[in-house]
């Protein structure tokens, strides 16, 4: 037998299984409180769907969950309630629409800045400005609310003394439902805009420097070293970011439209109302049952999921390697 017949004639060798290790259990004990609390506090209250379908109703001395299981199924007419409300269509425009602004220019407006700020040489400004942006996506916006409201009030407020000085007249910003859709979009760029720009800040710093140095050995200037390498190098980064917020589209930042506007009334409704703030809403009217406003929130949050599986299929079908999933 020649020793190619012998080498083919012979058995695999067998894999040894993997032994755990102290590695193994060190790790474990370190994801050990992360995993008890997306157990608890997202896994676990899960089982709170089931109100979406009952007209839950609270039994004297009972507990929640004899409550719950005492409770008159009633299928769908929890999700008909909310679907054939009057404002439906109404906070459906708003929730929508806004996602899509908030989308765009929370990428375009980020990235902007990242690369602006990325090529300031002196270190100590850049440091600065990155703070100065980052600082209010740490404040409260029931602390915002009153800064607005300082700003706005109509007969003492900052913009209203401002107009007077140039010989114009007082406005009711609270009182006229035209102005507050820039107003909105504008304290969301405010807020959230140094968040996003120190994301994209940190994957700039990641980019190979080489790629610069040929950019600069090849003529490009400043602009287009942003164009032809930091942009390709962002793309990951932008579609995860897309993504994500994609699959917020039908949701909305409660303490924007609600508190900003100081509790969403008329004649701000009609601007401010979204899926967040009609739910809370009917959270809070005594005349609306808990099943209705569960059946609000689990719709909010499947069509949710479903918005961004579709929005990941698509980036998978065109560039696979920077899909979520």
């Amino acid at each position: 037998m020649t020793e190619l017949e012998t080498k083919k004639a012979a058995p695999p060798a067998k894999i040894k299984k993997r032994r755990w290790s102290k590695d193994d259990t060190e790790l474990s004990l370190l994801a050990l409180p992360t995993f008890v609390w997306y157990l608890l506090f997202c896994y676990l209250p899960m089982f709170g769907v089931i109100i979406a379908f009952k007209d839950y109703k609270i039994t004297p001395g009972a507990s929640f969950i004899t409550s719950l299981f005492n409770s008159e199924w009633v299928n769908f007419e929890n999700f008909k309630y909310f679907f054939g409300l009057r404002d439906f269509t109404q906070i459906l425009r708003n929730t929508i629409l806004y996602n899509v602004v908030f989308i765009v220019l929370d990428i375009a407006l980020p990235v902007t800045l990242a690369i602006m700020i990325s090529n300031i040489y002196s270190k100590r400004k850049s440091k600065t400005y990155q703070t100065l942006m980052f600082m209010p996506h740490f404040m409260s916006w029931v602390v915002v609310t009153y800064f607005v409201y300082a700003f706005l009030i109509t007969d003492k407020g900052l913009l209203n003394s401002l107009i007077r000085a140039l010989g114009g007249q007082n406005i009711n910003w609270y009182g006229e439902p035209k102005y507050w859709p820039y107003i909105l979009v504008i304290m969301h760029i405010w807020k959230s805009i140094g968040y996003s720009m120190v994301v994209y800040l940190a994957s700039i710093t990641g980019i190979d420097s080489t790629l610069y140095e040929a950019a600069v050995l090849d003529g490009a200037n400043k602009f287009q070293q942003g164009r032809y390498v930091t942009l390709p190098s962002l793309r990951p980064i932008i579609i995860m970011m897309f993504i994500l917020s994609v699959g917020h589209i039908f949701s909305s930042d409660f303490g924007l439209f609600y508190q900003v506007s100081r509790g969403a009334n008329q004649p701000l409704t009609p601007m401010v109302a979204t899926f967040d703030v009609k739910i809370y809403q009917m959270l809070v009217n005594g005349a609306t049952s808990l099943g209705k406003t569960a059946a609000a929130s689990l719709f909010q949050s499947v069509i949710g999921c479903i918005t961004i599986l579709i929005a990941n299929g698509i980036v998978r079908k065109v560039d696979r390697a920077s899909a979520l999933i």
